[in-house]
């Protein structure tokens, strides 16, 4: 049979009562009702997700992940002021990568976004590694770990390179220890503190089917890709014209030269490897200067020119043909 029929005072139609089960439905009151403009605008949430655009080259699908938890969380914040219920959502995550892929940055952009929806009180991030946390004697490791997460309550606790909390090899490891109080507090503290763990994908894949609590108890895990060469360019242009610098045509070409050769050799770091190189070449251009006679203009002292990329250790093991200077 169907729903049972009740008459609506007034003369109405009969329509179907409501099912005994049914959650109630607040009666909702018009003033008390908000866009997702509203919340955004409220927040200031929006103005981090621009900035994060604005500010990462690259990443594409990271900034649509991030987007993807910002809806997620202005949409909960609105069935809340509507009286809707909306349990807590679980927020830890997982940032896997390669190094120099961006992954502490977009962390501190989390932290503010959470902070400014409201779902952590302070909005700051504590980051650590193995070190911070695992103790080297008996008794040394719980202060420790206890200490690390009682500065992160409130906002975010980034644990770099995870999966050296757990070492199977070692018996006399303390870092099971610091393993089950992360667990304890991720799954009681969760609505005052979220946990992003980060590193190698493979080693973190490693690191979950050892640990299954950890990923039980993390709902995002996001990939970071290796940066493209044009966006390891767009990035190094980026950390020049932060310090009052540019390259030369010539300088550009040479450093386009540098990131081919450079990303073919061990150890390559992304945007960490293009920062240092950038110092480096700063070195050559200073010692340049620093010798010369005479006067030395401005434009000189801002621009990076080819002889201070082309002065790298990275063109020599490459073709001649490559280590000359670009012709203008």
């Amino acid at each position: 049979m169907g729903a049972p029929m009740y008459t609506i005072p007034g003369g109405a139609q009969p329509a179907a009562a409501p099912a005994a089960d049914a959650p109630a439905v607040p009666a909702m009151d018009p003033s008390s009702m908000r866009t997702v403009n509203q919340v955004l605008a409220q927040s200031q949430a929006g103005a981090v997700m621009d900035e994060l655009e604005r500010d990462l080259i690259g990443l594409a699908p990271v900034k649509a992940r991030i987007r993807d938890i910002a809806a997620l969380l202005v949409i909960d914040k609105l069935r809340m002021n509507l009286g809707l219920q909306a349990q807590a959502p679980s927020l830890h995550m997982s940032f896997t990568g390669n190094p120099g892929t961006g992954k502490t940055t977009v962390a501190m952009r989390m932290a503010e976004i959470l902070h400014r929806l409201g779902y952590v009180r302070k909005g700051h991030m504590v980051a650590v590694t193995r070190d911070d946390l695992v103790g080297q004697y008996i008794g040394h490791t719980a202060p420790k770990t206890k200490e690390v997460v009682k500065k992160a309550m409130g906002g975010v606790l980034f644990i770099d390179e995870a999966y050296y909390l757990y070492r199977p090899e070692n018996e006399r490891d303390y870092g099971q220890e610091a393993i089950e109080i992360l667990l304890q507090v991720m799954e009681n503290q969760r609505e005052d503190l979220v946990v992003i763990l980060a590193g190698y994908a493979s080693r973190m894949d490693q690191f979950f089917r050892s640990n299954p609590g950890f990923r039980s108890r993390i709902a995002h895990h996001i990939d970071f890709p290796d940066y493209a060469d044009g966006e390891l360019m767009s990035i190094a242009q980026t950390m020049l014209a932060a310090q009052h610098y540019k390259f030369s045509p010539e300088g550009a070409s040479a450093f386009e030269s540098y990131i081919a050769a450079r990303r073919r050799q061990p150890l390559f770091s992304n945007a960490r490897s293009i920062r240092n190189a950038l110092d480096r070449a700063r070195l050559r251009h200073a010692n340049r200067y620093f010798e010369q006679e005479g006067p030395v203009l401005i434009d000189d002292l801002m621009t990076i020119d080819a002889i201070d990329v082309l002065g790298s250790r990275v063109f020599d093991s490459e073709p001649s043909s490559e280590a000359k200077a670009p012709q203008s």
